[in-house]
């Protein structure tokens, strides 16, 4: 029987395959299997096997039932109780199931688990049920495709800055409009103390594609050391053509970063480099984070010496380098202790996470100023982030104005 509108329907099937890359014969296979559901949900009995056949040439749709061939050994009669715990065969129903002596009546060489399958009556009034099914079928295609797109457009992107605009704000959580795609700048990828309107211009690091049950999410990342890495590269030229490298990054977003760099060019001053003249290039990463302060050190495979680049702008008078407890003991002039100890521990407790050494200051008189553990941090893989999970209250402020 023909149910649909043969014109309408192949206009649609062409411009599926030719704009979005969906082939024909899987729409036509898909809306087979949803209108053999459909069938089944209106007019079916418990327990059917339901086949459908489509004809996009023509139009026809034809409803099959399938059953499947059995004997004793697979199934148990219908008031049959199971013989023991180790009887595992089902209950045999006769909407899909047929005994193997009756299967060989219909077909000679029926085998076991074979499908036999018979025609169903034509139904008048399934058009309206089948136009439904072909409407459904069809946008959950374009939703698939859409899907497809951005995971492998976007998911070549990971690692990359992406530019989009501030779209809304749910629980702390950012969206942000890429374009063909909402992300998610999730409230611990933020920045601490960055506010955003609606429609403002947001840049950041994408951070992971990730497809779930609810969809495709694109994670986004502002306060994740590569982010900071990404931004030098746009500014530095040596750094985007690779002659000077990131060997380690450090940052308490928003507050003061601390970033390790080594040339492969020894004609190449790989701190100057991310400096700039007169500082213009640092200080527009600066600018970018919010005012974060960023130390950019010379990255030394002698850790006395990287100790030393890492504790800057404190000058440090002397080092003493303890390996066995993986620990380094400076010594700086009573004028430096501030710098090299920095507003709450800040200065050496990146400096020791920048080297992966436990540093402690001591005065040029010996006294021990400060100690700080270690934890190396040297451009750390992305960490997972929580889509929706709950947020402080605070970032509620962010409402659209």
């Amino acid at each position: 029987m023909a149910l649909f509108d043969l014109k309408t329907l192949n206009a649609a099937l062409d411009e599926l395959q030719q704009e979005r890359g969906i082939s024909r014969e899987s729409v036509v296979d898909a809306l087979a299997t949803a209108l053999a559901a459909a069938y089944r949900r209106e007019y079916g009995k418990r327990g059917q096997i339901i086949r459908a056949t489509f004809n996009a040439q023509t139009g026809d749709i034809e409803f099959r039932q399938a059953k499947i061939v059995v004997d004793e050994t697979l199934v148990r009669k219908e008031d049959e109780e199971p013989t023991g715990d180790d009887d595992h065969r089902s209950r045999f129903n006769p909407e899909q199931h047929i005994m193997l002596e009756d299967a060989k009546r219909i077909k000679k060489d029926a085998k076991l688990d074979e499908e036999i399958s018979f025609p169903l009556e034509t139904r008048e009034d399934f058009g309206r049920i089948a136009a439904q099914a072909a409407k459904q079928v069809i946008m959950q295609k374009i939703r698939e495709a859409e899907r497809s797109s951005i995971i492998s457009e976007y998911g070549e992107r990971e690692g990359e800055i992406v530019t989009g605009h501030v779209q809304r704000f749910e629980r702390g959580n950012l969206y942000v409009d890429l374009g063909r795609a909402t992300a998610i700048l999730p409230y611990d990828e933020q920045i601490p103390g960055e506010r955003y309107r609606q429609g403002e211009r947001v840049r950041a690091l994408l951070l992971r594609v990730d497809e779930g049950v609810r969809g495709t999410f694109i994670r986004l990342s502002r306060s994740h050391p590569r982010f900071l890495e990404k931004l030098f590269e746009v500014e530095v030229p040596e750094m985007a053509n690779k002659i000077v490298e990131a060997k380690g990054i450090v940052r308490e977003p928003g507050s003061r970063a601390k970033i390790a760099v080594s040339s492969k060019d020894e004609h190449v001053d790989p701190v100057g480099a991310l400096v700039g003249q007169r500082g213009v290039r640092v200080a527009v990463v600066t600018s970018e984070l919010g005012g974060e302060k960023i130390d950019v050190v010379e990255w030394s495979e002698n850790p006395g010496d990287f100790v030393k680049e890492a504790l800057k702008p404190a000058q440090v008078l002397g080092i003493q380098l303890f390996e066995d407890e993986n620990r380094a003991e400076v010594q700086v002039a009573e004028d430096q202790q501030s710098l090299a100890i920095g507003r709450g521990g800040q200065n050496v407790r990146l400096a020791a996470r920048l080297t992966g050494w436990k540093i402690d200051i001591r005065s040029a008189s010996g006294e021990t100023l400060e100690k700080k553990e270690a934890a190396p941090e040297s451009l750390p893989e992305e960490k997972p982030t929580e889509t929706e999970a709950e947020k402080p209250e605070e970032k509620s402020e962010k409402e659209a104005a």
